[in-house]
């Protein structure tokens, strides 16, 4: 059923042919109830959030009733799941319901999970469970936050259903918003079909949409994979400065326009730890923390690997071309984290012998297993002189001590003041992340107790990560011992 809104909305892969998706609407849910609405992004993409919050907002919100002119799709794709290929996947319960052009122009897709079955869902229900929709909303707006290319959270609707996982639980539909849904698996699906056609129609509404600069290069299918390579690369990156682990890199999880997207078993470490998983799915710790730039050049070979046909007249040439362009990505990530590094550590120039300092720092970190945010966050007062509060961080604080000779060596090659430093670093080093047990015990009093209150508590103080907050201090400390998350879950 569909009604009238205050919401125009376009679907430029509805242009497409359809073998790319399928039209399918969502299933009705019986007795949607708001849990949360982002209103700053509906401002931002221009949508009317008193609406949103309203009977007939809450309709589309919930998937009951759309807006007229809305042409709602499941889209498909492929991927490799820890380096197994599936050849069709698909979107199994999410619905893109369209597009909106926000008020500065950018083109956003609106999509709902938890919308029910599609022709994609293998058996699934199509639903999704009330916990990973809180996750994802909590951990998606805390990277924004953060300032790291994501997708986002408009809202998160009860949707007044029990989905069975390994319980009954309650279900609940999350608004999804990004700058699109195609994903390297996208592109794997049609490529395993050999639907060449089909591979360079994607790639031609991608550079459209995504990338238009390129549409007039020499070679703009190339000069396509270069970009998303860099794109990854530096967003990668973003990641590894924060400590945030993905948990779940497959081929479609990976999104062609370089956000991040898919929050399922993701974590952010409390003790720096580079082997660190949290994902109870990956059992060989194929995702682990410092193994996310090779999986992503890993992916980002797969994609290569479905535009060969387009990037040169010869195999032998497109091979070549591809190559070379992959083999640039570990430079492009290295600056990217070294550049990232340097403002987390108060530098302003860049110096050869800079990466064995960030390693220095990092050894000791994990040596100390000291806990990654607030071992930075402490280096801002460290570089005023006051140290105590790092000192304490580890075990044998003579480990910081010796490393600390070291940074004031380098920051003394550097202009500024120790003031106008730290104010700098401050705007590099939160304070406040999304921690696994914060997040665990927000799930916790919703599902058990109907309870909102830390959820919206938890968001608001993530929503400003580098400012001193004294009155929610405590949502800076790290879990005690019986607090410990060790494992994540995804949500089907």
């Amino acid at each position: 059923m569909q009604h009238t809104a205050p919401i125009t909305f376009e679907n430029t892969y509805t242009s497409l042919p359809d073998r790319f998706y399928a039209r399918i609407a969502p299933t009705p849910v019986t007795a949607p109830r708001l849990i949360a609405l982002n209103g700053a992004l509906a401002a931002e993409l221009g949508l009317d959030a008193d609406w949103l919050a309203s009977p007939d907002g809450l309709d589309m919100l919930s998937g009951r009733k759309l807006p007229h002119g809305t042409d709602p799709i499941a889209t498909a794709y492929a991927g490799h799941q820890f380096g197994n290929f599936v050849p069709q996947l698909g979107d199994g319960r999410a619905v893109l319901l369209g597009e909106v052009i926000g008020r500065h122009g950018q083109r956003r897709d609106l999509q709902l999970k938890g919308a029910g079955p599609t022709p994609f869902s293998r058996r699934g229900d199509g639903r999704a469970a009330l916990g990973p929709v809180l996750r994802e909303y909590i951990v998606s707006e805390a990277m924004a936050a953060l300032g790291i290319p994501t997708t986002r959270a408009l809202a998160a609707v009860l949707s007044g259903e029990r989905v069975q996982r390994e319980t009954l639980l309650p279900g609940a539909v999350l608004t999804r918003v990004a700058s699109s849904h195609i994903r390297i698996g996208t592109f794997q699906y049609f490529a395993a079909r050999g639907d060449g056609d089909a591979v360079m129609r994607l790639a031609d509404h991608v550079i459209t949409r995504h990338y238009p600069d390129v549409a007039t290069a020499p070679q703009p299918y190339l000069a396509l994979l270069e970009q998303v390579i860099a794109r990854q690369a530096a967003l990668v990156a973003r990641w590894l400065n924060v400590g945030f682990i993905h948990g779940v890199m497959n081929t479609d999880n990976m999104s062609i326009c370089g956000e991040t997207i898919d929050y399922g078993p993701c974590a952010f470490m409390d003790a720096y730890d580079p082997a660190m998983v949290f994902s109870s799915i990956d059992q060989s710790g194929r995702y682990a923390f410092a193994n996310q730039p090779r999986i992503a050049l890993w992916n980002l070979t797969r994609l290569a690997e479905c535009l060969l046909p387009l990037l040169a007249e010869t195999e032998e040439q497109a091979i070549a071309a591809a190559q070379s362009a992959l083999g640039r990505f570990a430079a492009a990530f290295d600056v990217a984290f070294h550049d990232g590094m340097r403002a987390k550590l108060g530098l302003t120039s860049a110096q050869d012998a800079d990466p064995a300092l960030f390693g220095a720092l990092l050894t000791a970190m994990a040596e100390a297993r000291a806990d990654f945010t607030l071992s930075f966050r402490a280096l801002c007062d460290a570089v005023t002189g006051e140290a105590d509060q790092l000192r304490m961080l580890f075990a044998d604080p003579s480990l910081i001590d010796a490393w600390r000779v070291q940074w004031r060596e380098r920051l003394d090659q550097d202009p500024g003041s120790p003031e106008a430093r730290r104010a700098t670093m401050r705007a590099a080093n939160p304070a406040f992340i999304p921690r696994n047990h914060r997040i665990e015990a927000v799930i916790q009093a919703a599902v058990r107790h109907d309870d909102f209150a830390p959820f919206a508590e938890l968001t608001q103080v993530l929503a400003r990560p580098f400012d001193d907050q004294p009155d929610h201090a405590a949502y800076q400390l790290p879990p005690q011992p019986d607090e410990r998350v060790l494992q994540t879950f995804c949500g089907t």
